[in-house]
């Protein structure tokens, strides 16, 4: 890719975002009956390429289990409120009722009480007995302290996630995160992110992890461009890291690693988007935040929105739109978007020609810079 001149003193790569692209038809067209969204993660199948991401305010162990029927993967926080709080509905409330002069110190007092690892067990037995896919996340800072906790609860697929996590973390004042040796010595398929350009990804691949998160997470909740002036091009961030997952099944013999876009997939046509730009599976946040059914009751919120020094995140009004069945598979009650994302994506499978979710990567796309 060109670079453009920023100034004299510095020059710089062009990205886009998903605004700034768009899927190109093509001569042969499908019926949407046809097409299937099906995919698979290790040992694991899903129907829809749908990933909640672990947010408190769309995902509770009942959404997660709700989601896990539908044919997708409800994460679960496992710093949030559900391991905080035997029953946190008091807490979300709150949150969810305070006003937007108090919302940031109603957030770290919630979020002040401490993690219960019994909390944790229960929640993870509590997606198994339900017979859904356990899946759980937990921070970098995190992992360290309960990883074991999660593994023995039997989760399906653990998640460490970060705004920005990286396979070489250095510290002068603790030991970190070895991920490599602590991914290989695990039992369970690890999924890590977010990362955002090729050579990020491909360390991270080479710690063995399934899948690699694409994105800082939570567009909608996060102001990380505006608190630290970071902020991920999420089209180009994609191709970049589905370009290091095609070279790393060259230098590993044919090892796939799963890429997901995570964060700013808040319409139908980003997911569409996202998934012709190379992602395999997309972790949906505010989309699935506007379902009557979700915790948030109509709001948004993420863990950067609590963080004791530097808050890079807030609590933004989504609205409930509809249940989450109807969120995923319609009937839309609009054309904005918000409903019905998957027959959206079938159909946009359908319009190009392609009826696998693989395939549908090698659609064409323009700039519409």
């Amino acid at each position: 890719m060109s670079e453009i001149e920023i100034g004299r003193n510095k020059r710089g790569r062009r990205g886009y975002s998903l605004d700034d692209v768009a899927v190109v038809p093509s001569r042969r067209t499908r019926d949407p009956e046809d097409v299937s969204t099906a995919w698979q993660v290790d040992a694991y199948h899903f129907d829809i390429p749908i990933f909640a991401a672990p947010m408190d305010s769309l995902m509770s162990p009942e959404t997660a289990i709700a989601l896990g029927r539908h044919g997708g993967l409800g994460v679960l926080d496992l710093e949030g409120v559900w391991t905080r709080y035997e029953d946190p509905e008091p807490q979300l409330a709150r949150i969810t009722d305070a006003s937007e002069a108090d919302v940031v110190d109603v957030l770290r007092d919630v979020y002040s009480a401490p993690i219960q690892p019994e909390l944790i067990t229960a929640r993870i037995r509590q997606l198994r007995e339900a017979g859904v896919t356990a899946a759980a996340s937990l921070s970098p800072q995190r992992t360290q302290e309960f990883w074991k906790t999660v593994v023995d609860a039997g989760v399906d697929l653990f998640f460490i996630r970060g705004t920005t996590v990286s396979a070489e973390h250095v510290s002068g004042n603790r030991e970190p995160l070895n991920l490599k040796r602590f991914i290989y010595e695990l039992d369970v398929p690890v999924i890590v992110g977010g990362c955002a350009t090729y050579t990020a990804a491909l360390h991270l691949m080479r710690t063995g992890a399934a899948g690699v998160l694409v994105g800082f997470g939570g567009g909608a909740s996060y102001t990380t461009r505006e608190t630290l002036g970071i902020s991920v091009p999420l089209a180009t961030s994609i191709a970049d890291v589905a370009a290091a997952r095609r070279d790393y099944m060259d230098e590993s013999g044919g090892r796939y690693v799963h890429v997901i876009a995570d964060g700013g997939l808040g319409r139908s046509g980003d997911l569409v988007k996202a998934i012709a730009c190379g992602a395999d599976g997309l972790m949906v946040g505010a989309a699935l935040a506007r379902a009557t059914d979700a915790p948030g009751r109509g709001y948004h919120w993420g863990s950067e929105a609590h963080h004791p020094t530097l808050p890079r995140g807030h609590r933004v009004e989504v609205g409930a739109v509809a249940p989450l069945e109807q969120i995923l598979f319609g009937p839309g009650i609009s054309a904005d978007g918000t409903t019905n994302l998957i027959g959206a994506l079938r159909h946009a499978m359908a319009t190009t020609g392609y009826t696998e979710l693989k395939e549908f990567q090698r659609v064409e796309v323009v700039s519409t810079f």
